[in-house]
């Protein structure tokens, strides 16, 4: 009896501790959080002034009983494994074409739309719906596949419109909103912040997207990036996953290069882009100390392409690029978008690293090729054995033939890796399959070359490799 009523009057002192304990919080806890809550941004009021100029699109495929094809034969399912990390086409059902579903803008009250290119790729028809639940059909006044823009126009006037900011002032930390149609809900509104900016992709190299933290997802694609005072600073266009959707890793992009885009769309119908002709690789840790540089950044040209402005102005591949008008190049990542903004015709004056010295270079900027790929070496055939090779690095060698030579663009030199033991050159990242251009700056025509030269050498030395077309420098190691 009495451990009954010893364990009901402890848990009644425990109780009675405990509200006293969250009573004498509670004010503070109140006045924390009343702060807290000043402190955030009030989003209710930016959302109503902006809602009405963001649409939701619809396009429907050209033929009902196949995927539609882009014009780079790009198709709606190549898109979803693009953008929402569907990598294996085992994972896409088949079933009778659905539309795609994306988000827009509208930019001028006479009708014309910002969205991105992948929302409307392949389309036969596309339908635009406004917040006031009006369907308006669309027409695609121009597309630009190096920054995946898009620009629409429907038959409407006085339509409400949104108001363009400046990304270059937007800071990492800021608040930005998105307003969109995930999954076809439509005027979702998402928030967060600028995690980073001018950050490149593989994809868009022409392009220093905005990343945020803001959720986006399949449908927000085209969709506006506010800033707080409810201009747009970006059109939102990527996601980084590894399930399909928002991961916390999102891409915008910035709302001047879209505006450009759109302007050249609505008054040429094509964008001109300036184009440098190089083929550039990120400066490692282990190539600037092999280049005699304190620390890795800049442009290392791996490769030229023949006539372009860069050949013109005596650039040589193993140059590293190290300011483009006056502006550091940290990364590779930011010279492709500084060329990219040049007019073409006008000069641009590059300070260069070559071996071991620093030199002006002046080029007249060309226009980017409508089509790259065409620049590019075609894959060879598989060659006939001419010679084969055994090196101290672990790799065997063999010489190539006169047709791969003639596919690479090179007269006398290249030597293919056939096989792959532990080794120096596994060290260095070498692959099976690798091309082998030059040891440093002496060029390889035969496995012999490549052996006699190796010999000679006790440190570190950079290789210059083509590798599935493109280019690259690695540091090779001589083992003791």
């Amino acid at each position: 009896m009495l451990h009954g009523c010893y364990k009901r009057w402890s848990a009644g002192l425990l109780f009675c501790i405990v509200l006293l304990i969250g009573g004498c919080g509670s004010d503070s806890d109140a006045e924390q959080t009343q702060a807290t809550a000043l402190q955030l941004p009030d989003f209710t009021t930016i959302v109503k002034e902006v809602e009405p100029a963001v649409v939701n699109i619809s396009a429907l495929p050209m033929t009902p009983d196949s995927d539609a094809e882009d014009s780079d034969g790009t198709t709606p399912h190549d898109w979803l494994r693009r953008f929402f990390g569907q990598d294996e086409p085992g994972e896409l059902p088949h079933f009778a074409p659905q539309p795609s579903l994306g988000s827009g803008f509208i930019i001028s009250d006479d009708g014309y739309i910002l969205t991105n290119r992948h929302v409307v790729s392949g389309s036969g028809s596309i339908v635009v719906k406004l917040a006031d639940r009006k369907q308006l059909s669309a027409e695609v006044i121009g597309t630009d596949k190096y920054s995946d823009v898009a620009l629409l126009k429907v038959d409407a006037t006085q339509l409400p419109t949104v108001n363009i900011g400046d990304p270059e002032v937007l800071e990492v930390g800021s608040w930005v909103l998105a307003i969109g149609s995930p999954f076809g809900f439509e005027t979702s509104v998402t928030a967060g912040i600028v995690s980073a900016k001018g950050r490149n992709l593989a994809s868009e190299q022409y392009v220093p997207f905005i990343q945020t933290d803001v959720a986006i997802n399949p449908g927000n694609s085209g969709g506006p990036l506010f800033n707080l005072d409810g201009e747009v600073v970006g059109v939102n266009a990527q996601i980084y996953t590894r399930t399909g959707g928002y991961q916390g890793v999102s891409f915008a992009i910035p709302i001047n290069i879209a505006m450009n885009v759109a302007q050249q769309l609505k008054v040429d119908g094509r964008v001109e882009r300036g184009w440098l002709g190089v083929q550039i690789q990120e400066v490692t840790r282990e190539l600037a100390e092999n280049f005699d540089m304190d620390q890795p950044r800049g442009a290392l040209v791996a490769r030229v392409f023949e006539g372009s402005p860069a050949d013109a102005a005596g650039l040589q591949t193993g140059d590293v690029i190290l300011t483009f008008n006056d502006q550091e190049i940290d990364t590779v990542g930011e010279l492709p978008p500084l060329v990219a903004t040049i007019e073409p015709g006008e000069k641009a004056v590059m300070s260069v690293l070559r071996d071991g010295r620093k030199g002006k270079f002046a080029a007249k900027i060309g226009t980017l090729p409508e089509d790259l790929v065409a620049l590019e070496p075609h894959a060879a055939p598989e060659p006939e054995a001419e010679e084969q090779t055994n090196t101290s690095q672990g790799l065997t060698l063999e010489q190539l033939t006169p047709a791969e030579r003639a596919e690479l663009g090179e007269k006398q030199r290249g030597v293919r890796i056939i096989a792959m033991q532990e080794g120096a050159g596994a060290d260095a990242g070498l692959q099976r399959g690798d091309i082998i251009l030059a040891v440093g700056e002496q060029p390889i025509d035969a496995p012999a070359t490549f052996v006699e030269l190796m010999a000679e050498i006790d440190g570190p030395v950079d290789l210059l490799v083509s590798r599935d077309g493109a280019r690259l420098y690695l540091v090779l190691r001589p083992e003791d």
